[in-house]
């Protein structure tokens, strides 16, 4: 049995007044499985630690809201992005709380909310807005050196928003979603009208190839994504359209056609054109994807590409694998674990959770 966190705080404290550095792991931050950003009620912000069981397992301050996280694959450490368009980024000590690097994006750039690791651990990749040239970028931090900011590479598009590596390499897969923006007029969209989505596949800093939609869906925004262990990547959209939408959710292997997921005109209604959040079951049989304005979780079957399952939950957003399938949260505090036989629910009230849970 391993000893509880103050037990093992004290543990190490007694190595490194020794003079013994160890090497920290998750598992010294309370073992969590999950990351989420959360509003409490006295308006202050937090980042959790969740544990597959859905307990609290730490819960440490941010400066103003955050959106989704990057964990780092070895050692007890995040980054917490501020929500879009924001201009910084928070390196986290998940063992003490400590503030141990701030990003801030580049003049002219602003950050998305989203980043991903390389294997080793050794660089951050993070999505980015070249809003005076009207370009996606993802910029390229060295996490052994304090997270200085070494490189810049092109998106492969515009509105790059998640970001994934494939497991096994270091090939990252970009969700850009086509939107232009620009800080001085918010969060308005400029170019509905000509945008192009797709999801672009970066290596070294290369874009080695892109996928996207036929013309008639140009105004499907590519937005989330997760990647099962076998490569496939499931992507989620928001309709920037008139009228209703045939899909929102679908699949793509590198090299091959993307493949749309079908539903019912009336589950799509459900959605209200807006995926917010998406995860692959371990196997990468189903994918499960979120609507905070339908208050609506759907699972598909990737075999099938149909709709098998739905759930109503309030103001659900955040969604990951749990186990065989995946666990939800939502801006009520509630956490729901979804197996395929039954539903367990917590309630988590203090807590207002936000957009996205991270898998750790």
């Amino acid at each position: 049995m391993g000893l509880p966190n103050n037990g093992r705080r004290q543990f190490l404290g007694g190595l490194l007044a020794a003079g013994i550095v160890p090497q920290m792991t998750w598992a010294d931050a309370g073992s969590p499985a999950f990351l989420s950003a959360a509003v409490k009620p006295d308006g202050n912000f937090v980042l959790c630690g969740i544990g597959e069981d859905l307990s609290i397992r730490f819960e440490l301050p941010l400066p103003a809201r955050g959106h989704a996280a990057a964990a780092h694959p070895t050692r007890p450490e995040a980054v917490a992005f501020a929500r879009r368009p924001g201009t910084f980024a928070v390196v986290i000590d998940c063992m003490t709380g400590a503030q141990k690097a701030v990003l801030t994006s580049p003049e002219g750039r602003h950050f998305y909310g989203h980043g991903a690791f390389s294997s080793d651990g050794r660089l951050l990749f993070t999505t980015e807005n070249d809003y005076e040239a009207g370009r996606g970028c993802i910029g390229v931090w060295d996490a052994q050196k304090s997270y200085v900011r070494i490189d810049e590479w092109d998106s492969g598009g515009i509105g790059p928003h998640d970001i994934k590596r494939i497991p096994g390499t270091d090939t990252l897969v970009v969700a850009n979603g086509g939107i232009d923006t620009h800080p001085d007029t918010g969060r308005t969209k400029l170019n509905i009208a000509t945008m192009e989505p797709n999801l672009a596949y970066i290596e070294a800093g290369q874009v080695i190839g892109t996928a996207s939609f036929s013309a008639e869906w140009h105004k499907c925004s590519i937005r989330h994504l997760d990647v099962s262990q076998n490569g496939t990547v499931a992507f989620g959209m928001q309709w920037q359209g008139d009228g209703p939408v045939d899909m929102l959710v679908g699949t793509h292997r590198y090299g091959e056609k993307i493949d749309a997921f079908a539903a019912s005109p009336q589950d799509m209604r459900n959605m209200q054109g807006y995926i917010g959040s998406i995860a692959s079951s371990a196997d990468g049989r189903f994918v499960a994807v979120t609507s905070p304005r339908g208050g609506m979780v759907q699972i598909y079957d990737v075999l099938s590409a149909m709709l098998v399952r739905t759930l109503a939950l309030e103001d659900v957003c955040g969604i990951s694998v749990c186990g065989d399938w995946f666990v939800a949260t939502a801006g009520t505090g509630a956490l729901r674990s979804i197996s395929k036989g039954q539903q367990n629910t917590l309630q988590a009230a203090e807590f207002a959770w936000d957009n996205h849970l991270v898998r750790i």
